[in-house]
């Protein structure tokens, strides 16, 4: 493993909040909820009908025929890696130092299941030739690397709600051992449909304040109830600090490091000591020549979950120590919902930005915080990044999946 150093020079994103990444971290600042009401008629019975559906939808960014050949999550990846790689500014790489690695929680679940009813209802003939392309797990890296002529290598892994943040540590590896000399990396997620909201739901996983949407979402507060499904994807352009310089690119931040563990303990519920989300950001601080005290801001994982939100304040505890005090933790799933399998990747974005301009978002809706978080959590309105300071951003998915990022100012 080599000691290349490894910048951020590209950010892209489709959220809830914003067709954009800049759009999106405008609409963070603020304080802005992407949270609605579903009021389709195929969600008028769900047991829970909130969502954080896209700002804009990729029907009015892509031309009907790229539609119809991917699925939605493919869509948000491919606007979202556009989006990336014309901010780093189109670097000039041999396609075969060029890699790519997007991953989804779930993948094309809304083609699985509108290609069954039409299966169903039509008949075998009328199923999509492109099915089978728009329901693979890597369907999102494969329409990137098609863009961009990616030829190092195109990787999916995927981990739950922790695959946009393990995209980005595979990414990091890929540049450290040589493989490439840029990477495009992120998640991407779209599965507000009636299926996904009634299994969740179903879990009771999900939020049912319906009667006040934009409050639905509430990490570390306590009335949380779960959180709310979003959809989107993010895209970050990773590249060797010698191959960013050397063209003149703008830097964000630095990936610095990043630490993985797995919980071994239940397949939804995290482990309630946060070992193994401890663990992971121990081995992100090592990883990257950090020490606790050097991490002046964390973004948190978070998701609004009774459960969830308390093994991560107890594993901040576990590998922070006495410095957890003094370190600002946002969550920002309290403005965007939870995007699966695409949230640490926007989280990742989100990091990077707050290096950038010194600048934490505020936890919305965070009224009354739950005793037992005891975290200096950043409230009401942003918080100054004091400069100097690294940060770091968690993931957590089903199955017990840790995953850790710390970044550095460029």
């Amino acid at each position: 493993m080599s000691t290349r150093e490894v910048v951020i020079t590209g950010l892209g994103a489709s959220t809830p909040l914003g067709g954009d990444m800049t759009s999106t971290w405008e609409a963070l600042l603020a304080g802005a909820s992407g949270t609605e009401l579903l009021d389709a008629d195929w969600a008028a019975d769900l047991p829970v009908r909130l969502a954080a559906p896209a700002a804009v939808d990729p029907a009015t960014v892509l031309p009907p025929a790229r539609m119809r050949s991917l699925d939605r999550n493919q869509q948000f990846a491919l606007i979202a890696a556009r989006e990336a790689w014309a901010d780093a500014g189109a670097p000039d790489v041999e396609p075969e130092r060029l890699g790519a690695v997007v991953s989804s929680g779930i993948g094309g679940l809304i083609t699985v299941l509108e290609q069954y009813d039409i299966l169903n209802t039509k008949g075998a003939r009328r199923v999509s030739p492109f099915t089978v392309p728009m329901i693979m797990p890597n369907g999102a890296v494969a329409a990137v690397a098609l863009e961009l002529n990616a030829r190092a290598g195109a990787h999916s892994p995927v981990s739950a709600c922790a695959s946009g943040s393990e995209a980005l540590a595979y990414g990091l590896d890929m540049i450290r051992t040589g493989r490439a000399d840029v990477v495009v990396c992120g998640g991407s997620e779209a599965v507000i449909h009636a299926l996904p909201l009634a299994a969740f739901a179903a879990m009771r996983a999900l939020s049912a304040r319906h009667d006040d949407p934009q409050a639905a979402s509430r990490p570390f507060d306590k009335q949380r109830d779960g959180f709310v499904l979003g959809e989107g994807a993010s895209i970050l352009v990773l590249e060797a600090r010698e191959h960013a310089e050397a063209r003149g690119a703008k830097k964000y931040a630095v990936l610095a490091g990043a630490g993985m563990a797995s919980d071994a303990h239940h397949i939804a519920a995290p482990d309630p000591d946060g070992a193994g989300a401890g663990r992971a950001m121990s081995a992100a601080l090592a990883d990257a020549g950090l020490e606790p005290g050097d991490i002046g801001h964390l973004n948190a994982h978070a998701t609004s979950t009774p459960t969830g939100d308390i093994a991560e304040a107890i594993a901040m505890r576990r590998a922070f120590g006495s410095d957890t005090d003094s370190i600002p933790v946002t969550a920002i799933k309290s403005c965007s919902g939870h995007l699966l399998g695409a949230a640490g990747a926007l989280e990742a974005a989100v990091t990077c930005l707050s290096l950038r301009d010194h600048k934490v978002p505020a936890i919305r809706n965070l009224d009354d915080p739950d005793d037992e978080v005891g975290l200096d959590l950043v409230r009401v309105t942003p918080r100054d990044l004091a400069t100097g300071k690294a940060a770091l951003s968690n993931s957590f998915g089903f199955g017990g999946h840790d995953v850790a990022l710390a970044f550095t100012e460029a």
